[in-house]
């Protein structure tokens, strides 16, 4: 090593860390790039940290340096400073005694710094966690990593300094550090925030390199928490509060104001967040001090930021700056548990808010405290109807069940059984959802935590259930004594929950400690392993906040049991748990379901008669394969049907045997069925049996490429192409409406000449029928649908039903391109809208809208729909092909059109020329088309026709009678 100027400084801090300093300075010596010193700054550690740094300096003299601060500082600053002034190399890193570098690290740092002349070089930092089973890895932020690139300036990347906020995986050119003055500030904690703030907005230049540099080692389980865990101390987040307030004035100072926003965005839905989890578990003056030091600091907060982040984060931060602990609390539980209705809501105006508090007079002038503006904004983040809380029914809602009241009962007083225990709640009843007159129904059900031990489940009554307007209240004596048997302990932890019915339909709910001290005590318990394990149980509270019982082993048997589980007996035991779980997994595993599937029950004869039927995967009764059913119940022939389902049964043929998608009564179906009928396509993997006879529907003739005319199909390997190639291959049978399909779809998928059926779509003799109807008769039947949706004799019905659309998140929620309030609005006396999103999106309607727009989509079948629309107006979606056949009105809103087109996979013909109805852009234009359905009746009554003529040649009425003529006709009765 060159010893008047290494390469390169890493300063090691340590305090109270013997037993692993050693490897964090080992992780150094050990560097491919060896021109590299360790300087170890011991913080006056009461440990033998500062001796193992003296032996690692001597037995390293040219390469190791280890000095000691004069007083413990508290924290990591005073000893990273003093680790820069003894620094002698050209480029500094910091590392922490209980982390590694990787092997590379200081190679891969100093060539990036050397070679684009950075002042900061950042490379990635990988969380290990060396506790856990699997050792587990995450990547810290690993988007900003993907490539190497230089900024100029921290501004051109804002997340950089948003998210990466760690100073340990960073190498610093010392001059530079020299230069600006840059030191970490002492005496507070989060003081990597400020550091690397400083640093990002003071280099001249920074570059970002892919590889992996820094090893941040997490012990979940440690004894004691590290400072920035240690949440439950009010300095904590004093200091986080004050290191944000620097922050800020940084980016002004240094005229880099605009990356405040980017800041407040992570702060609302990180940094608040990880203290607002813990709200719960804190009493009433932490809760008062809190909120005065968040008070002043969210005041500062861009509200366009409140925009950027999720509805709960936003809400949760505007009534902790109201102190409103009242809507807060429950706030913060839905924060917790993120699909938890925590609030009774309240609909205003036909919007849905998450508290009537705050949102009063909003549109009041504002006077000169801003109050009117005041109370807009808190409207506008209390607004909660895009959640689609007031469109669930109540068995789909998971409600918040707030403990009221814990308390030990004993014979003396009540004459109930020692050891019982009375607990009462209150369950939310959001926007009225539980009636007042619906009947109540309830248990309290106890299941053990670890689902390898859940044997047995123990339910106790409640007794009392009454109805409170915007809670239901309850009321419950549990004997724990004698109605709770665990084993004592391998099923130590048991949660509870509670089983509300409504009316015959169930929802479960958990059971909300959200006051500290409520749910204390201990109860006796008779454990099936005798009461030489243990004999008593205590509550406890979760990490999420629920409530959950602990069963206490005794002090001599939880040393026996520890003994045990390191000692041989233990590890077999262990052993064989984890090989029980693998085999499991392994049966149930889909690689297994498929080597089942082929060899067990493809060997069974094919059974004559046996029809699978699946529409859309198995999410819908509908489309052709309904149909094709349909008649052929209706021509009475004796067959077995199967439909598949992939959710819930309901809604499928009660007069079929119902089996779920990928189950093994599925796959047996599949393997022994004389045909396949379905409009999509049956699992990937499974080869179809030579005597099986698959008829493919399909569903929908093509606007945009399928198949090989794809690009993403054509780039794919010659063996990928082969492997769809054979799925496709399947098909015995494929469905064809015009000639149109056999230029598109059938070529697109290769299919043979022979498997092309020329006959439509059952699906769609339903709309042939009614057009010949109305054309024979002159008047509309609309039939009992109508009703069923509460539309009056005098409305004109539109549909809007869009394609599909890839963005919306998880939920894949789909929003509007136009204002549908305003829609209702202008069009609401004169028109219903349906609003049919596909059925892998969904659609949230406001109740502002209620009456004059309807949500259809969760109605599997499209088709009556279709029959029932006065006027469709859609983007791209297949069904203006089918709607075509009825000689009605349509309305083609591409707003996107050239995203769609361009961006997207391509069109087979341009929809802006062949279009049978007006094609509009904007909004504007969508609601001027509206204004007559008679005009536009007539002035594309022509293009209709060619369109029909053109894409549904083949679609005369009679495709299922056909279909059933050719393959079915043996099974009429006689």
């Amino acid at each position: 090593m060159n010893e008047e100027c290494p390469d390169i400084s890493v300063v090691v801090i340590v305090y109270n860390d013997e037993a692993r300093l050693d490897t964090a300075v080992r992780s150094v010596l050990e560097q491919t790039l060896r021109n590299v010193e360790v300087v170890i700054v011991d913080d006056w550690s009461t440990d033998r940290s500062y001796e193992v740094a003296r032996g690692l300096a001597a037995r390293h003299p040219e390469r190791v340096r280890a000095f000691r601060l004069d007083e413990n500082s508290g924290g990591c600053g005073a000893p990273r400073n003093h680790g820069i002034t003894q620094a002698r190399g050209t480029y500094v890193l910091f590392l922490d005694s209980d982390d590694v570098l990787e092997r590379n690290a200081c190679r891969n740092m100093l060539e990036a710094a050397e070679t684009t002349g950075a002042d900061l070089v950042s490379g990635l930092c990988v969380r290990v966690h060396v506790d856990s089973r699997g050792g587990k890895e995450v990547k810290w932020y690993p988007w900003l990593y993907t490539r190497t690139r230089t900024l100029e300036s921290v501004s051109e990347l804002p997340d950089l300094l948003v998210f990466d906020t760690l100073s340990t995986n960073k190498c610093y050119r010392r001059e530079f550090l020299v230069r600006e003055g840059l030191e970490f500030p002492v005496g507070i904690h989060y003081e990597d925030l400020l550091f690397s703030a400083q640093a990002y907005a003071a280099a001249r230049r920074i570059t970002l390199i892919p590889n992996r540099v820094y090893d941040w080692r997490v012990v979940d389980k440690a004894a004691a928490k590290s400072i920035s865990n240690r949440r439950a101390e009010i300095a904590n987040f004093a200091h986080r509060m004050e290191i944000h307030r620097r922050v800020d004035r940084l980016l002004a100072d240094r005229g880099l104001a605009e990356l405040k926003f980017f800041k407040d965005v992570k702060f609302l839905k990180h940094d608040l967040v990880l203290h607002l989890r813990d709200l719960p578990f804190r009493d009433a003056s932490y809760r008062e001090e809190f909120a005065a030091i968040a008070r002043g600091y969210l005041e500062s907060i861009d509200r366009a930021a409140f925009d950027e982040v999720e509805p709960i984060h936003a809400i949760c931060a505007y009534l902790l700056r109201k102190s409103d602990w009242d809507n807060l609390l429950p706030a913060v539980d839905t924060l917790t548990n993120r699909d938890k209705i925590s609030s009774p809501l309240v609909e205003r105006d036909g919007r849905v808010y998450w508290c009537a508090e705050h949102i009063d007079d909003a549109d009041s002038d504002s006077d000169s405290n801003g109050e009117g503006d005041e109370k807009a904004f808190a409207r506008h983040v209390l607004d909660v109807t895009e959640l689609g809380y007031h469109a669930k029914p109540v068995e789909k809602m998971f409600l918040r069940n707030v403990l009221t009241a814990y308390e030990e009962t004993g014979a003396a007083e009540t004459g109930a059984p020692a050891g019982t225990v009375r607990l009462a709640g209150r369950i939310t009843n959001p926007l009225g959802v539980v009636p007042p007159g619906a009947r109540l129904t309830g248990e309290l059900e106890f299941g053990a935590r670890r689902k390898g031990v859940r044997f047995q489940t123990f339910r106790f009554p409640v007794r009392t259930l009454r109805h409170e307007g915007g809670f239901i209240a309850w009321e419950a004596s549990v004997d724990l004594a004698h109605g709770l048997r665990p084993l004592g302990v391998v099923d130590a932890v048991w949660d509870v929950r509670l089983r509300l019915g409504v009316d015959g339909v169930r929802t479960t709910t958990r059971l909300t400690a959200s006051e500290p001290g409520l749910a204390v005590g201990r109860s006796p318990v008779r454990p099936r392993l005798t009461r030489l394990v243990a004999d008593h149980i205590e509550p406890e509270v979760s990490a999420r906040g629920h409530l959950s019982f602990r069963v206490v082993t005794r002090d001599r048997v939880e040393a026996l049991v520890g003994r045990g589980a390191r000692g041989t007996p233990g590890r077999l035991a262990k052993s064989g748990y984890r090989k029980a779980k693998g085999v499991r997994r392994k049966l149930t595993s889909g690689a297994t379901k498929i080597r089942v599937y082929h060899e067990v029950f493809s060997r069974l004869p094919v059974k004559k008669g046996l029809v699978v039927f699946e529409s859309h995967l198995g999410r819908q009764y509908s489309d052709s394969p309904k149909a094709l059913y349909e008649e052929m119940r209706r021509q009475d022939l004796d067959f077995d049907a199967v439909w598949s389902y992939a959710g819930r049964p309901e809604g499928f043929p009660s007069d079929a045997t119902l089996v779920r998608r990928w189950s093994l009564p599925y796959l047996a179906a599949l393997a022994r069925a004389e045909f396949w009928v379905d409009n999509q396509s049956y699992p990937l993997k499974l080869t179809k049996r030579p005597r099986t006879t698959y008829i493919q529907t399909w569903h929908g003739s093509a606007l945009k490429r399928m198949g090989f005319d794809e690009a993403e199909w054509k780039l794919r390997s010659r063996g990928a192409q082969e492997e769809q190639q054979r799925v496709l291959d399947r098909f015995d049978r494929f469905l064809i409406r015009s000639e149109h399909d056999v230029r598109t779809l059938a070529r697109a998928f290769r299919l043979k000449e022979r498997t092309l059926l020329r006959v439509g779509y059952p699906r769609n003799d339903a709309l042939v029928a009614a057009r010949r109807r109305e054309e024979t008769t002159g008047l509309r039947e609309r039939g009992p649908l109508a009703a069923e949706l509460g539309i009056a004799d005098d409305k004109a019905v539109l549909l809007y039903a869009p394609t599909f659309r890839q963005h919306g998140g998880k939920q894949r929620r789909f929003e509007l391109p136009f204002d549908v309030e305003r829609f209702a609005d202008e069009f609401g006396d004169r028109y219903v809208l349906l609003v049919r999103s596909h059925y892998l999106n969904h659609v949230v309607l406001p109740p502002s809208v209620r009456g004059r727009v309807v949500d259809v989509s969760a109605h599997h079948d499209v088709t009556p729909l279709l029959a029932l629309a006065d006027g469709l107006i859609t983007d791209y979606s297949s069904v203006m092909f089918d709607y075509a056949l009825l000689g009605r009105p349509m309305f083609f809103f591409a707003y996107d059109y050239e995203e769609y087109v361009h961006e997207g996979r391509g069109t087979y013909f341009d929809l802006l020329e062949r279009a049978p109805g007006p094609v509009v852009r904007t909004e504007e234009e969508l609601y001027v088309a509206l204004a007559s359905l008679d005009e536009q009746v007539v002035k594309h009554r022509e293009a209709r026709e060619g369109f029909v003529a053109e894409f549904g040649e083949y679609d005369t009425g009679t495709a299922a009678r056909s279909i059933v003529d050719q393959f079915f006709s043996q099974w009429r009765r006689a």
